[in-house]
């Protein structure tokens, strides 16, 4: 007689990589603050304080934020200069998350990570346009941070769909001997997460907490759009039926 946990360990493992804003939390602005001091510190000449209400930050990583911005205020993006302002930014972030008052967690999102995180054969990663430092910076100040300890980071790769690649090879490395077998769920609240999954081949959970709405999401081509994390639907992407 099988017992459950050969069963478990016979079954595909599922790799989840989750983005984080407006996924899992908002920042309440934070991170955007966070960018524009780390600017203001590069950018001394400058006759006012920096301003990026103009730049899109919804599904865009860290150094294409930065290279965007320095290109606004007609700085040469250099390599060297991303890394510095991506140094700084990661300094300024704690505190400006610390006074952020709109921060949150969103709906559905600790109980779905209790629960998949309780599974034997989910990992839960992250693949998230943040660079490493920040993005444990927003998940330690909404005490999410214990649920993740691998990703695909926006400081592995300023485009999208590798920085998810790079997250993926952390968690096959994991699994070890069943990596040929796994599937891959990425969730995330953007076009972006949506074309960057379906770029390695992943299926995608799309939800509307972020800047678009659902018609937008399935229009991208999500597997799978909800409303929130609390809907029934998204456990249904994390069966056999659904992920093989």
């Amino acid at each position: 007689m099988k017992t459950r946990g050969c069963y478990i360990w016979a079954m595909p493992p599922i790799i989840a990589l989750f983005d984080i804003d407006g996924t899992l939390l908002r920042a309440g602005g934070a991170g955007r603050r966070a960018v524009e001091l780390a600017l203001g510190d590069v950018l001394d000449d400058l006759d006012g304080p920096v301003s990026l209400e103009s730049v899109e930050f919804a599904g865009r990583t860290d150094p294409w934020i930065v290279r965007t911005a320095l290109t606004q205020y007609g700085v040469t993006a250099e390599d060297g200069l991303i890394r510095e302002v991506l140094r700084r930014y990661v300094a300024h972030l704690p505190r400006e998350l610390e006074i952020a008052t709109a921060f949150e967690v969103l709906p559905g999102v600790l109980s779905l990570l209790a629960e998949l995180s309780a599974r034997d054969d989910v990992i839960l990663g992250l693949g998230t346009g943040n660079t490493e430092g920040a993005a444990y910076a927003k998940l330690a100040r909404g005490e999410l941070d214990s649920f993740f300890s691998f990703g695909g980071f926006g400081s592995d790769h300023s485009d999208r769909a590798e920085l998810l690649r790079a997250g993926l090879e952390r968690g096959l490395e994991r699994i070890g001997a069943r990596a040929e077998r796994a599937d891959v769920v990425v969730i995330g609240d953007t076009p972006y997460d949506v074309a960057a999954a379906q770029a390695i081949g992943a299926h995608c959970v799309a939800v509307s907490t972020g800047g678009y709405d659902g018609p937008a999401l399935e229009a991208a081509g999500a597997t799978l759009v909800v409303s929130d994390l609390c809907a029934t639907a998204v456990r249904s992407a994390f069966e056999r039926s659904a992920a093989g």
